[in-house]
């Protein structure tokens, strides 16, 4: 009896599983029917919406150059031998940038760059941007409106060389020889001249007491010769002229000489003079402080960064030494017409840094983007439909060295919020909205709930639209939080 109980109760539950496994056609065909269409909502939110315009950056010092140092008046080898930067170094007015053949190579504010050696006599624009320069590291030039490199532009580069810790060049031995050479002929000069003077002095200063006494003698001995004669019955008459000759020669004594000889003989030595010493003058300046062509950098911009030092130690220069930026990180980005269309010069952006953390920057230019290679100018094609492509420049805020060092070279996410509510309002969906016959805006509202749910259509302002959802301003009817719109079936 167990036996037939156990058996009926186990085919009693093979059968209910059966049941439930087994499916008819109909059921099926049931089951395989769509459900029936009806809409789809969600509910009416209040959120904050911001506007965002998202962009790819390149963190790089701006106005990257090589810098080249010209040579050819070092007479030999331009070997380095110190002062070489590293990379990183920040570069200043009157900083050594290099040290090459035992001498300095001088930075100075200056977009020319330097071409030729610099010495008293010469004049041009490279003269005026020396005293500019100059004047720009606290060094006085003399005339700074004159472009004339005179002895003041000599004295205020000696005072570079001084700032920078170098002596200034020497002169030429050369030179030094036509100075003492110089020198002597002044001396010699200002001898005859003396000489000169001494003849004029002493032709104007007449006969000499010893000379009129000669003279009175000789009237009185041929008056009494005249007087012997006459007694004696000899030859009045050679007594006589002998007296007249004496007379003579005693008044021409008394005569002014004629100094025009000597009063000339001085002019010339004094011209002499002056041509001995404008050459001295001449050979002196050749001996004031040049500034040779290979002992100054003119950097614009500055201060600028060393980005990368191509010469080492004991090495050649041969070509460029360095490779330097403007000391200022900047980011630098692509964006289409229409972004840039939202983006002013002044907005405030928010960068990711390599280390996840954010970050705050300035745009501070948005323009179009450089020359294609085909030579057209990427952004025209913005008239034509917005193809074009525009650059936009950001200027980090204050950052850490190490944030600097970090963001050097990366390829950043920048933010830059263009417009926003300013706090939560009412929201619904994009696909919430749909146009009326006036071409209004619109939502549908479902009302109730189970069968007897229905919907209404309400007309909506809107306004800002971001983050895939639309501001409600005002609605001509009912629209609360919470509501349903209908966003699809």
């Amino acid at each position: 009896m167990w036996f037939v109980a156990g058996v009926a109760v186990l085919s009693l539950v093979a059968g209910i599983v059966v049941s439930r496994l087994v499916v008819s056609p109909a059921q099926a065909a049931a089951d395989a029917e769509p459900p029936q269409a009806g809409p789809i909502t969600v509910p009416v939110e209040r959120r904050a919406l911001d506007n965002d315009v998202t962009l790819r950056a390149d963190a790089t010092y701006d106005d990257a150059v090589s810098v080249k140092i010209e040579t050819g008046d070092l007479g030999g080898p331009a070997v380095v031998t110190g002062q070489v930067p590293e990379v990183g170094a920040e570069l200043g007015p009157a900083n050594v940038a290099l040290e090459i053949a035992g001498r300095p190579v001088i930075v100075l504010p200056g977009e020319l760059p330097a071409y030729r050696s610099l010495r008293v006599g010469v004049s041009g624009p490279d003269v005026l941007q020396l005293k500019a320069a100059l004047s720009a590291v606290g060094i006085d030039p003399g005339r700074a409106d004159s472009d004339l490199y005179d002895a003041a532009t000599a004295t205020a580069v000696e005072k570079l060389y001084a700032q920078v810790g170098y002596p200034a060049p020497s002169a030429e031995e050369e030179a030094a020889l036509a100075v003492s050479s110089a020198r002597e002929g002044v001396r010699a000069a200002e001898d005859a001249l003396d000489g000169a003077r001494a003849a004029l002095t002493a032709a104007q200063s007449g006969a000499s007491d010893v000379e009129k006494l000669q003279a009175d003698n000789a009237v009185r001995a041929a008056e009494r010769a005249v007087a012997a004669a006459q007694a004696d019955g000899g030859d009045v008459a050679g007594a006589q002229d002998e007296l007249r000759l004496a007379q003579a020669q005693r008044a021409e004594l008394d005569r002014p000489r004629e100094t025009a000889a000597e009063s000339a003989g001085v002019e010339s030595a004094r011209r002499q003079l002056g041509d001995a010493q404008q050459a001295l003058e001449e050979a002196r300046t050749q001996t004031l402080t040049a500034l040779p062509v290979s002992e100054v950098l003119f950097l614009a911009g500055l201060p600028r960064r060393v980005d990368e030092v191509l010469v080492e130690r004991g090495g050649t220069v041969e070509g460029p030494v360095l490779s330097v930026s403007g000391a200022t990180l900047v980011l630098e980005a692509s964006a289409s017409a229409s972004d840039a269309e939202l983006l002013e010069v002044g907005a405030t952006a928010t960068l990711t840094l390599p280390d996840d953390t954010e970050a705050t920057a300035t745009v501070t230019a948005v323009g179009p983007a450089a020359a294609s290679k085909d030579g057209e100018q990427e952004g025209q094609g913005d008239e034509q439909g917005g193809a074009g492509r525009y650059t936009v420049t950001l200027a980090p805020d204050a950052l850490t060295p190490e944030q600097v060092t970090a963001l050097q070279g990366q390829n950043v996410r920048v933010r830059v919020p263009v417009s926003s509510t300013g706090g939560e309002v009412l929201a619904v969906p994009l696909a919430a909205l749909t146009a009326g016959p006036g071409g209004e805006s619109r939502v549908e509202v479902r009302r109730g709930s189970g069968q007897d749910a229905t919907t209404e259509l309400v007309d909506v302002e809107t306004g800002l639209a971001a983050e895939g959802f639309v501001e409600i301003v005002s609605a001509d009817g009912e629209l609360d939080e919470g509501d349903l719109v209908v966003v699809g079936e």
